[in-house]
């Protein structure tokens, strides 16, 4: 059975986009997947840095969350657009879970080889757009292949319902979609 990780950039509590990967989950576990649902927050660490490195090792947080991502076939990431750009919660996860760990199995990269569909949601009008850009360029140089697809919603403050779905059926189906492909894409590079 594929496996598929779903998460978002933002620890904001009651985050739209944390909402918005849901509604992917939901679609990969109708397409068939084993789908896991994470908060980043759940995972906190320092700000990834060298020195802090060498003297403290890898966070435990990091740890477990590298073993996930290794355990998994394919990732749904829905990211907030900071700047232009995705978050620095998102970055500094990544930054982390791409170090060597200090056991054999979190050695490698844990991203190579896997699929992805990325998708944003924001209150202007791009809807996080710009931001899925540089995350679909760093997840791509990362050995990551990123489904062609992408969802960027805006005015997202009025789009969801009481349920946390999406009050468009079309955009409630497009996000889901986004699950059914990654699961597709998954499988097929799992061969």
């Amino acid at each position: 059975m594929t496996k598929i990780l779903a998460f978002s950039g933002s620890s904001r509590t009651a985050s739209y986009n944390q909402k918005l990967v849901n509604i992917a989950a939901q679609g990969a576990q109708t397409a068939g997947a084993d789908v896991t649902v994470i908060n980043l927050a759940d995972f906190p660490m320092p700000i990834f840095c060298e020195d802090y490195e060498a003297e403290h090792g890898m966070p435990e947080s990091a740890q477990q969350l590298k073993a996930l991502i290794q355990s998994h076939d394919g990732l749904l990431i829905a990211s907030p657009e900071y700047n232009s750009s995705y978050t620095a919660l998102l970055k500094n996860s990544i930054d982390w879970v791409t170090r060597p760990g200090p056991t054999d199995a979190l050695k490698g990269n844990p991203l190579s080889g896997k699929a992805a569909s990325i998708m944003a949601c924001s209150g202007g009008a791009l809807g996080g757009y710009r931001g899925l850009v540089v995350l679909r360029m760093l997840l791509g140089n990362l050995g990551v292949t990123v489904h062609p697809n992408q969802r960027a919603l805006g005015k997202i403050h009025e789009a969801f319902d009481e349920n946390a779905q999406l009050a468009n059926p079309k955009q409630q189906e497009g996000v889901m979609h986004l699950g059914k492909q990654v699961v597709q894409l998954a499988s097929q590079l799992k061969g």
